[in-house]
């Protein structure tokens, strides 16, 4: 698994590594079932504390992304992901209000905030056919 962190970011470093595996996820370059690091192992290869990739394991498990066995280790979901549901399309549209409002204050229409969007899932489309 590669994992890119950027220390200088003001995001989180737990975020980064929690945003990373489901971007991995979404890039089919994870799959149901595939394994990932320990957390002790993750940390040492990476360069960053223990409890830093335990958290983002932590936030991966509770959103349903990966299961952790004591001695299996941690998998990527083999039974799926949660579906969007009425709470999660509620997250995400308290999570676009703010990125939709900045781009609104610095006169981004809404055409061209679509076509960012649409450039994204295109992104994420084309590296899952490369799979």
């Amino acid at each position: 698994m590669f994992i890119q962190l950027d220390l200088e970011s003001s995001e989180p470093i737990y975020m980064q590594l929690r945003n990373q595996v489901i971007e991995g996820i979404a890039k089919k370059k994870l799959h149901h079932g595939d394994p990932l690091p320990s957390v002790r192992s993750l940390a040492a290869d990476i360069g960053i504390n223990l409890h830093t990739v335990n958290k983002a394991y932590q936030q991966l498990k509770q959103e349903g992304y990966i299961l952790i066995h004591r001695q299996k280790g941690v998998v990527i979901n083999p039974d799926g992901f949660p579906k969007a549901d009425h709470d999660y399309k509620k997250q995400l549209r308290n999570s676009l209000h703010p990125l939709i409002s900045n781009s609104i204050s610095r006169d981004l229409s809404e055409e061209e905030f679509t076509k960012v969007c649409s450039a994204i899932f295109k992104e994420f489309a084309e590296e899952g056919e490369k799979e």
